[in-house]
């Protein structure tokens, strides 16, 4: 039961996005008017200590007016590499320039409405530089005993998916 994508245009862009309307072909052979929205990947990193402790960053989300622990995240740059954006975001918004990347997982957050891919990676050890450059992006940045993120997701606490999909992956990888 696969959907057609036959065409679809431009209906408003700007640096961050672009949505369009596509033409989607039903299995039944009937057509649907589909609003699609455009993004560039975004990619997320953290690290873990010899302690089992995460690096987050506690911040507020305007749009859906919460608060919650995040990874550090953001868009890739065009040509960008990846991991590359990565360890840059979290360098920028913690403070913290990240040991060798490894791939924890990518995930597609909304595909029913968005191409979104958030690529998320994960370091075992980091290097403090200094406060961070983009410290508008959370209120505070804090280490956090990864044995407590089943429970702190059970709360509430982490109520973006991809953020709480990593966590409990990474959870996973570093205690079974």
């Amino acid at each position: 039961m696969q959907w057609t994508n036959l065409n679809e245009h431009n209906v408003y862009e700007n640096r961050w996005f672009r949505v369009n309307l596509a033409d989607v072909e039903l299995p039944d052979g009937s057509h649907l008017d589909h609003f699609v929205i455009r993004l560039r990947p975004v990619a997320a990193a953290t690290v873990v200590n010899e302690a089992d402790e995460v690096l987050l960053l506690w911040r507020h989300r305007f749009i859906t007016d919460s608060w919650g622990w995040e990874l550090a995240a953001g868009v890739v740059d065009d040509g960008e590499d990846i991991a590359a954006a990565a360890a840059r975001e979290m360098e920028e918004e913690t403070g913290w320039r990240p040991g060798p990347l490894r791939p924890l997982l990518t995930v597609e957050p909304a595909n029913g409405l968005t191409d979104a891919r958030h690529h998320l990676f994960w370091a075992e050890e980091a290097q403090y530089t200094g406060p961070p450059t983009d410290a508008f992006e959370s209120s505070r940045r804090e280490w956090i005993p990864l044995k407590l993120v089943p429970d702190m997701i059970a709360r509430g606490e982490v109520p973006a998916a991809n953020m709480a999909a990593a966590l409990l992956m990474l959870h996973h990888l570093r205690l079974g």
